[in-house]
């Protein structure tokens, strides 16, 4: 009894992803690098019940510090947009990482300035950061780190608050 060999197909060669123009590949290779540099960061800020833009927030505090923000200057300074940052302020208000404050001739006013339990969980994640980013970016130089970030300023630029850049 004789069997006959019968080919395996072999399997198609991947597609090429198509993309309506280049702008658009650039963009979607920006949030797909955005998504995998993101990841490694929130699973270090979940380790300690923190989201990225709360560290943003105790990060910008602690820069002012000992000085307090208002609200929307902070809110303008963070790295994404906050649509609800007076969540956001309530959250680390209540695990005791902020002191909000209202102003006393403006009611409406509110101060924000990092407690010395926030300043003491920056620097307990301090280490833990860098490392983070040495992951995210270790692999590039610093040259090609000063290329990347130069040209995601230009990108940028005329999408950004003329009165307020984001640095």
């Amino acid at each position: 009894m004789y069997f006959r060999r019968v080919p395996v197909a072999a399997a198609p060669p991947p597609r090429r992803i198509r993309f309506d123009s280049l702008h658009q590949e650039a963009f979607l290779n920006l949030w797909r690098t955005y998504d995998r540099l993101r990841m490694l960061e929130d699973e270090l800020f979940a380790g300690f019940s923190l989201t990225a833009q709360q560290y943003n927030t105790l990060r910008l505090l602690r820069a002012v510090h000992p000085a307090k923000l208002p609200t929307l200057a902070l809110a303008g300074r963070l790295v994404s947009r906050a649509p609800d940052i007076t969540r956001l302020l309530d959250r680390l208000h209540e695990r005791g990482l902020i002191v909000r404050e209202r102003h006393e001739q403006n009611r409406r006013t509110v101060q924000v300035q990092i407690s010395d339990q926030g300043l003491a969980l920056l620097k307990t994640l301090g280490e833990a950061v860098r490392a983070c980013h040495r992951r995210q970016l270790g692999h590039l130089s610093a040259e090609e780190l000063q290329q990347l970030t130069a040209l995601l300023k230009k990108a940028r630029a005329p999408h950004e608050p003329v009165h307020r850049p984001w640095q």
